[in-house]
């Protein structure tokens, strides 16, 4: 199975390039971005040396299609997507934060509630809650957005304080993130799965505050499966869920956290296969529609380089 992991195209009217570490994204005459999702995948803020195939067309056509479906609620950044790894897009003055909300107690926020913390982002949580349990209404926990290392955590007033981003235009993106998320549950409703919780990027361009990135894909969202959710819940048991939160637990499990003296488990070419079949059903399940692989006969970054190229032709 062929991985797309890394990109070293030349386009015409190209600018600069900035690797990621899942997309790369080709700055075009300082007015377009040519976003481009490998089949990296990064855990711990650590990419992993082997790609998974399939991957960057998934998180490419999910984000795709949930950009198109919340247009309605926010300006984005798209224009196209000329191939299916690919988005074309303007360029934005991105924040330097992420706004994330949850709706429900797991993942880190359950890890360090777990340790003691009652406030996350100056978001005050309720006493004696319980691993996988719904907040009463969603909670906005922002990062910093680190070009290296760890995102941080960070309040509202820190943001503001600190000049990350202006009061007013903080007040725009948190509508904006609430607005988001509410559309990302009534969706997967639909689909029997629930959004659990998700990060936004915002960026300005003319003045405007635009939605940027990936939205509602696996890697920066969780998902569980409704069915089963108030049992499993009750009964203290893991949820079944669709993100990428088992790739981070099956590091755990090998005594990997990206920490000081840890090494890197082996990434098989089965596990990698199954992390694609999993990435997959989440495509499926999240869009209520068939993942039809692209043609992978032809080398990946010649089908791409040609479908983009033909694109900026037309610009």
């Amino acid at each position: 199975m062929k991985a797309l992991t890394r990109t070293d195209f030349l386009f015409e009217g190209q600018k600069s390039v900035y690797h990621g570490k899942v997309r790369d994204v080709y700055d075009i005459n300082d007015d377009l971005l040519v976003m481009v999702a490998t089949d990296r995948i990064s855990a711990f803020d650590v990419i992993l040396p082997k790609g998974i195939p399939y991957k960057g067309q998934v998180l490419n056509q999910i984000a795709a299609k949930f950009l198109d479906s919340t247009s309605d609620i926010c300006p984005n950044w798209k224009l196209s997507t000329p191939d299916p790894m690919v988005t074309v897009g303007l360029k934005c003055e991105g924040f330097r934060v992420e706004m994330i909300i949850r709706s429900i107690l797991t993942g880190s926020a359950w890890r360090a509630y777990q340790e003691g913390c009652r406030e996350l982002c100056g978001v005050k949580l309720p006493e004696g809650m319980r691993e996988n349990e719904r907040f009463p209404e969603p909670i906005i926990t922002p990062t910093t957005k680190a070009d290296e290392g760890h995102d941080m955590n960070i309040s509202r007033e820190e943001i503001i304080a600190q000049g990350l981003v202006s009061a007013d235009d903080y007040a725009v993106m948190e509508d904006y993130t609430r607005k988001l998320f509410a559309r990302g549950q009534e969706i997967a409703a639909r689909h029997g799965l629930i959004l659990v919780d998700t990060k936004y990027e915002f960026g300005k361009r003319d003045g405007k505050v635009y939605l940027i990135d990936e939205i509602h894909t696996p890697d920066s969202s969780r998902y569980f499966y409704a069915d089963g959710y108030e049992e499993n819940l009750a009964a203290g048991k893991p949820q079944r869920q669709l993100s990428k939160e088992f790739v981070r637990q099956w590091l755990i499990e090998h005594n990997f956290m990206n920490e000081p003296g840890q090494t890197m488990p082996e990434i098989t070419d089965e596990y990698a296969e199954s992390v694609s079949d999993r990435y997959i059903e989440l495509y499926e399940h999240i869009t209520g529609e068939p993942f039809i692989k692209a043609d992978a006969e032809v080398d990946i970054a010649t089908r791409i380089e040609k479908n983009v190229s033909d694109y900026l032709k037309t610009r």
